[in-house]
């Protein structure tokens, strides 16, 4: 009920203004229902069967409006290709790249509603630092506002989808159409970190082929200002177990006698860092180097140091590079989760028989995923450590031979990927942004986050840029998700600038 009671209160409000005015402000906000029967669509890659019906919906919005569609094989779920011919076969053609899938859900740290019933709402944070939320209706100007339409992948990632349909609308209805072919591939496990992808790419390269790459997905600089990223850092991730005893023993019996793992799981996580948060591992930052020129733009990103640190909550950086900025062109080593015994009123007094790590590895284009594991797993046999194959209980053989047994193992999703921002492709989105909006957007070199695109860049042979539309604080991966609407017709105009700006200039 609160589905259909939100659709008609968006009809209500949209009718009025939309009715006598057909412009790209009036069809972004009519377009609203639509955008919020696309995200009551579950989309859960790894849940069987919920994606067909985004796609199939996705299929139907671009044949009305004359896009040729094809489902490309996949060894997972099918990629889906959306092209539009220019008049002149001779054009340039430009792949856009966006996913449809999200990630998954716990309904009970949803407050407002349910992940897949939209609700429009606000969002503040309190004098004591708690996220408040509040229901709230469609404003009778969004754009200016502060509501927030929530909703599992209402920003990351059917809304740059929804408005790429919304700016296509609008330059049709002003006459006019993009000077270059136009083919849409919607990616339908990127959340699931595309396992399929380079194979995929690999069969259909001449399907995908195109002379520019558009990336849309992510937020913007956290200025909530228009902007463009040359590159995403790839990743990777591994698993680390240090074993002590066969069982947990007690800690008063055999304490200061049988090794604790949790220790020296944590002495070995430590010696791959110094007190700075730099990585001490030989040969891990090899081949990164930052001439002035890229320090200068770096510098020039307006990341505000003292509202990072409040808002995140922390007084010290990390010594890795001398902002934010250089601290991306790193490949990073991440402990993201830890775990050994028990913790909190579960806690016993004993001495645990397995530590376990797991951690990711943020990779920059300098750097080889595989390459770099191989170096964290010497170090780690450097620091006296038998590797046993991951998986297995250490034999007794084993236990009785090596006074250290650890397993280590890791695999590599996908490679970073860099595009010249000041390039053919770089300069022509700069050119359309500057025109739409009165100033030059923020250049960002490489985005923190991960997105598989370097499969397109590497096989098609194609320059890449991340086009991100939406609030930097959109809970994105998280419960309560949401788009801010400001950045919802902002990212309207966005895109029908993209779509208007000529390729090339005479």
């Amino acid at each position: 009920m609160r589905y259909y009671l939100l659709l008609l209160t968006t009809f209500v409000c949209t009718c009025a203004r939309a009715q006598s005015d057909t412009t790209l402000y009036a069809r972004t906000l009519a377009s609203l229902p639509t955008y919020i029967e696309f995200l009551s669509l579950p989309n859960d890659a790894q849940i069987d069967g919920q994606l067909e019906p985004n796609l199939q919906w996705l299929e139907r919005e671009f044949s009305r409006r004359g896009f040729e569609t094809q489902r490309l094989p996949n060894a997972g779920i099918d990629l889906l290709l959306l092209s539009y011919p220019a008049e002149d076969a001779g054009a340039e053609t430009v792949l856009f790249y966006g996913h449809v899938d999200g990630q998954p859900v716990d309904p009970s740290k949803w407050v407002l509603a349910p992940p897949f019933e939209p609700v429009y709402g606000t969002m503040e944070v309190d004098s004591s630092g708690e996220v408040v939320y509040a229901a709230a209706e469609l404003p009778t100007a969004p754009e200016e506002s502060e509501v927030r339409l929530f909703g599992r992948a209402s920003s990351d990632a059917k809304a740059p989808i929804m408005l790429f349909l919304v700016a296509w609308d609008q330059l049709v209805a002003d006459g006019k159409r993009p000077d270059y072919h136009v083919k849409f591939v919607i990616d339908p496990m990127e959340e699931a970190s595309s396992p399929d992808l380079p194979g995929a790419v690999e069969t259909h390269r001449e399907a995908l082929a195109a002379d520019h790459l558009v990336i849309l997905d992510g937020p913007v600089h956290a200025t909530n200002q228009p902007t463009l990223m040359g590159g995403a850092r790839g990743i990777a991730t591994a698993r680390l177990t240090v074993y002590g005893p066969r069982l947990p023993q007690h800690s008063g019996h055999y304490g200061n006698y049988a090794p604790n793992p949790a220790l020296r799981l944590a002495q070995l996580l430590g010696s791959m860092k110094d007190q700075q948060g730099r990585v001490t591992i030989p040969g891990y930052y090899d081949g990164i180097e930052l001439d002035a020129a890229t320090r200068e733009m770096l510098a020039g990103v307006p990341d505000n140091v003292n509202d990072i640190r409040q808002q995140i909550g922390f007084s010290e950086a990390d010594g890795v590079g001398e902002n934010l900025q250089e601290a991306l062109q790193y490949p990073s080593l991440n402990i993201r989760g830890l775990s050994s015994g028990w913790v909190g009123s579960a806690a016993r007094t004993i001495i645990p028989s397995t530590a376990v790590a797991n951690l990711d590895l943020r990779l920059v284009k300098e750097s080889d995923g595989d390459r770099l594991l191989a170096l964290v797993e010497e170090h780690i046999e450097n620091q006296g450590f038998h590797l046993i194959p991951d998986g297995r209980e250490p034999t007794d053989e084993e236990r009785a031979s090596y006074p250290r047994l650890a397993s280590f193992s890791g695999d590599t999703s996908y490679g970073a990927f860099r595009t010249d921002l000041n390039g053919p492709t770089g300069a022509w989105l700069q050119r359309a942004l500057t025109h739409t909006f009165d100033a030059a957007p923020v250049l960002v070199r490489t985005m923190g986050g991960s997105v598989p695109i370097a499969p397109f860049v590497n096989t098609l042979d194609v320059p890449a840029i991340v086009l991100p539309l939406v609030n930097p604080d959109n809970n994105q991966h998280s419960p309560n998700e949401n788009i801010l609407l400001r950045n919802y017709f902002r990212g309207a105009q966005s895109l029908y600038g993209v779509l208007a700006e000529p390729l090339t200039t005479d």
